[in-house]
């Protein structure tokens, strides 16, 4: 099941319409807690935007949240895109792993701190598993600094959509992971603002 966008293919990244074939609809999870953190977060949607099979069609405000796992650690940025793409799966996964790669992440301690961190979460609503990827992510549900950016952009017609927005709610009532809202950013609007 793919979901219809809300905005026109030329709208949403003025790229040509129809530029790739058949497209699916995917929410990435973005945080970062070291350096620039809002700088990371919006370098990773231009990267992700400018791949010729991907368009970032909308984003989520920005949240500070509390460490979850390794606890000594900054408070990360969070946001969830929402992203039109004609990659598979896992082609999309490894365009994520390369941006990470590109804007300096290190893996050496588990859930430890992170110039940036991508994270595939939907792909429509395919359920997939393998070594390599996990489609719903797993623990997604689990997670306020997912959830409530993820409720932002998720489409409503979307499997998920009541479960997730009624975890939202859950965990903003319960103030989880201390979750607050940090900023928001117009992504249509956004690129000038990091020129420099």
């Amino acid at each position: 099941m793919s979901f219809p966008s809300e905005r026109s293919p030329q709208d949403a990244s003025g790229k040509p319409a129809g530029q790739t074939a058949k497209r699916g609809a995917a929410y990435v999870a973005l945080g970062s807690n070291l350096g620039d953190r809002e700088r990371s977060l919006f370098e990773a949607l231009q990267l992700l935007n400018e791949h010729p099979a991907a368009d970032v069609l909308r984003v989520s405000p920005v949240y500070e949240t509390d460490p979850v796992g390794y606890t000594q650690q900054p408070a990360f940025l969070n946001m969830v895109a929402a992203v039109r793409t004609s990659l598979t799966p896992r082609e999309l996964l490894r365009l994520l792993l390369d941006i990470e790669r590109k804007l300096g992440r290190v893996r050496d301690v588990r859930w430890g701190p992170r110039t940036i961190d991508l994270d595939l979460l939907l792909y429509d609503d395919r359920r997939f598993e393998d070594d390599e990827l996990t489609l719903p992510h797993p623990r997604m549900m689990e997670r306020a600094f997912v959830l409530v950016p993820l409720r932002d952009v998720l489409h409503r017609e979307h499997p998920l959509y009541n479960q997730v927005a009624e975890l939202t709610a859950d965990a903003l009532r319960d103030g989880k992971e201390g979750i607050a809202l940090w900023n928001t950013i117009n992504w249509h609007n956004a690129f000038a603002r990091f020129e420099n």
